[in-house]
């Protein structure tokens, strides 16, 4: 007997509750039977489709089936229905694919009543487009655009899935109702331009489709783990899941965390594709010395695409309840951030009112003209120190405040108008700059030349009554002549610099105004020579590459010359090619000098990356120094300290970084740095680093993060001073990633000043998708550990973006 064939209905229903729907059921074609299984000859033409609509095609085995109106044993009236179809165009018959919207049912078995109801059994399937819905009896009812099924339902959709022992869908409404499911739905999270899936997963007692991309759950369970034995979950007792906002809605909810509950939720909000939405977040904890325990419980408002806002109240265990707030905006045109932190009474130091506040706003206002704003302050000096555990905050000194209004013409020049002060938290407080105006510009000029020009008028201005205070207006104009080739340059350059102060504070008897014009003139000369070679098994191009600078700037008496902002140059390699050893506008120093350096370079032949880099530099005076700073001694010496520079690749995972100054007349290191990493492969990486100024310091620091086995990882940063005998750093932590969640805990020491120190516990569950419970310490791993990798892909926190 040869092998039953499967009966395949091809039929016209609208989308499944998965898909989006248009039309109605009610103007179906007929059932249309191919002629080869009716014993008559095939035509070319297949039936044309009813109001535009594609066709009802259907084959069957030619074997009997019970049931008077079996689609393979159809009777004579059958026929004339079939014959009375409408042919389709000729160019349909050669159509190799099947139209799209077209519905396939297939079975083992397949009866019913065209118009009325087809009933599928046996391994039953029903597929349109990306939708498949199995199971092992299939009813659909064309006139009602229905079905049901039952036995071993599975619905799919691309690659998402739900399963269950019986469904009720209305197909044109995509409404209905999945009893007992278990369910997995695939999106895509896109952040910072990486992409990621995210799979929620989970069960019911019962599914309600309530729309394209709509479900209702009772009794349900929300994962992103692995749908098998997950290790969280959140537990609803209903459960709404929105995948055109993408945000879910749990109804008396727990989150469940490896079987134990860790907190309950009456009603909660959570991202489904870990975006920003509104509702309370998870609660974060913390503990240092200076605090205490820490508890937020933050309220974040997602007020718009563009705006959203934060409530922070955050009770700290030995100094009281602190409330806190931040506020973003983004436009076309502007963007900015506004925070505030308040503690109405201090139970350790008995202060009242202790606060901290910012407003950082930066906009465009079209036709070249730009602003921004960066407003910064605290209530008391000590505020960071004592209410702060990040050493980015409490080693603040001073806390800016300034606006700045610029303009770019768009094509040579531009100008700036800012006021500039500063609240300062330790240390001698700057001059405020109320208010500084500049005009810059540089375009070509005559004989290929380059001309700059920079000017600025600066009000100065200072809290305390004995400091002097003015106006200076700068003019300082240049033009220089590039010269040379690919192989050689030459650049002279001319320049004077002019300046007038006005005082209202004179330094001496009667000189209110003081004017001052240097004329410079610098000479910068390179050579590069380059050679073919190997190194480390790759083609190399060797550069070596020597270059002079000369300077020649005549001396001026400076001495009755406030100093509002000029400090010395820190002595590195951008700075030996510089015309002038003082920073700011106030001290103009006399030069006649030339450095000489010279670079050498690996470059890989291949790619053109700069593998290794060497240098070596030093700065020859031909006259004395004579324009000093107050409290600075003048230079006596003929030459600088010899500089000398290491860094790159210096293996397949290794790189250094190294710097060298050392004293030719005290035959001593100045100073010396040095860093090392080794990095094989993400997330694992060591730093080996030593800092050395003489008289001055002498630390050794050591960071890493490497795999344990088994899914931890340690991380470590040990930065110790060995002229001071202390440790100034210290952090241990170890991270566990179990692929659908991430534990950290970190310890963290650091000595805010010689007699104090800070210490906190950071402790972050960080739930995949959902939320991170607890206080985050990646800021702290990435500013304290080289080459720090986060074990996961970090989600969207909805506090601002912040990890």
């Amino acid at each position: 007997m040869p092998p039953a064939k499967r009966w395949t209905l091809r039929a016209i229903p609208l989308l499944l509750a998965t898909l989006p729907v248009a039309g109605s059921a009610a103007d179906l074609p007929a059932l249309v039977i191919p002629a080869d299984l009716l014993g008559t000859p095939a035509t070319k033409s297949k039936p044309a489709a009813v109001d535009a609509k594609p066709p009802m095609r259907g084959t069957a085995s030619p074997s009997r089936h019970e049931g008077t109106e079996a689609v393979g044993d159809a009777p004579a009236r059958r026929r004339d229905r079939v014959s009375a179809s409408r042919p389709a165009p000729a160019a349909e018959a050669t159509a190799p694919t099947e139209p799209t919207g077209v519905t396939t049912v297939d079975a083992d078995r397949i009866v019913g009543q065209q118009d009325v109801e087809l009933v599928a059994e046996g391994q039953a399937v029903l597929k349109r487009d990306r939708s498949v819905l199995t199971a092992d009896r299939i009813v659909y009812r064309e006139a009602l655009d229905e079905v049901e099924a039952e036995g071993n339902v599975t619905l799919r959709r691309g690659e998402d899935r739900l399963a269950g022992p019986k469904v009720q869908l209305r197909l044109d409404e995509q409404t209905g109702t999945l009893d007992s499911p278990t369910y997995e739905i695939h999106r895509i999270s896109r952040k910072g331009g990486i992409s990621r899936p995210i799979t929620g997963s989970g069960e019911a007692s019962v599914i309600r489709f309530e729309g394209e991309n709509q479900y209702r759950l009772e009794d349900a369970t929300w994962s992103t783990c692995q749908p098998q034995d997950p290790d969280w979950y959140i537990k609803a007792g209903e459960l709404e899941l929105d995948y055109d906002r993408e945000i879910g809605v749990a109804r008396h909810s727990t989150v469940v965390f490896q079987d134990v509950p860790i907190f309950y939720m009456p009603w909660a909000e959570f991202p489904l594709v870990a975006q920003r939405k509104s509702g309370f977040l998870p609660p974060t904890f913390g503990t240092s010395n200076k605090s205490g325990v820490e508890l937020t419980a933050p309220y974040y408002w997602n007020i718009a695409p563009n705006y959203d806002a934060t409530l922070v109240p955050r009770y700290i265990s030995r100094r009281g309840l602190q409330l806190g707030g931040q506020y973003r905006y983004l436009t076309e045109t502007m963007q900015g951030t506004t925070s505030l932190e308040w503690l109405s009474s201090d139970s350790v130091t008995g202060q009242s009112n202790r606060a901290a506040g910012s407003i950082r706003h930066q906009q465009n206002f079209g036709y070249g003209l730009s602003g921004s704003l960066d407003l910064n302050g605290v209530s008391d000096k000590e505020y960071f120190e004592d209410l702060s555990s990040r050493l980015a905050l409490s080693a603040q000194t001073n806390l800016l405040r300034q606006g700045v209004l610029s303009y770019s013409s768009g094509s040579w020049w531009s100008a700036s108008a800012l006021a500039q002060s500063f609240q300062t938290l330790s240390g001698e407080r700057p001059y405020r700059r109320l208010p500084q105006f500049t005009l810059g510009g540089n375009r070509l000029v005559w004989g290929g030349g380059e001309f700059n020009l920079a000017t600025e008028y600066v009000r100065f201005a200072h809290p305390d009554a004995n400091k002097p205070e003015g106006s200076r207006i700068t003019l300082n104009p240049s033009v220089q002549f590039p010269l040379g080739t690919a192989a050689y340059t030459l650049t002279p350059k001319f320049g004077v610099h002019y300046t007038r102060y006005d005082l209202s504070t004179p330094l001496t008897v009667g000189e209110e105004s003081i004017t001052r014009a240097v004329p410079t003139f610098s000479l910068d000369g390179a050579m590069v020579f380059e050679r073919e070679t190997v190194w480390g098994g790759r083609d190399m191009i060797q550069t070596l590459e020597p270059r002079l600078y000369y300077v020649n700037v005549p001396y001026r008496d400076q001495s009755d010359i406030p100093n509002f902002d000029s400090g010395l140059f820190d002595f590195n390699f951008a700075q030996i090619f510089s015309e002038n050893i003082f920073s700011g506008g106030d001290r103009i120093a006399n030069a006649n000098q030339l450095t000489a350096a010279v670079t050498s370079r690996m470059i890989d032949a291949e790619t053109g990356v700069e593998r290794l880099r060497a240098a070596l530099g030093q700065r020859f005076y031909f006259e004395d120094q004579r324009v000093t700073l107050p409290g600075f001694a003048a230079r006596t010496g003929r030459r600088t300290d010899i500089l000398a520079s290491l860094g790159g690749r210096i293996g397949k995972i290794t790189t250094l970084d190294a710097g060298w100054q050392y004293s030719p007349e005290d035959r001593q290191t100045e100073r010396f740095n040095a860093d090392l990493r080794f990095q094989p492969a993400f997330a694992k990486v060591v730093n080996l680093g030593y800092r050395y100024t003489r008289d001055v310091l002498r630390d050794v620091d050591i960071a890493a993060q490497w795999p344990l086995g088994g899914r931890w990882y340690g991380v470590a940063r040990y930065n110790r001073s060995l002229r001071d005998h202390r440790v100034t750093e210290a952090l241990g932590g170890l991270e566990y990633d179990a692929d659908c969640w991430v534990f950290r805990v970190v310890v963290h020491r650091y000595a805010t000043n010689a007699e104090d120190v800070t210490q906190a516990i950071f402790l972050q569950l960080e739930l995949d998708g959902l939320a991170s419970v607890g206080s985050s310490p990646l800021d702290l791993l990435r500013r304290t550990v080289g080459g720090y990798g986060t074990i996961n892909q970090p989600m969207a926190d909805p506090v601002f973006g912040r990890e």
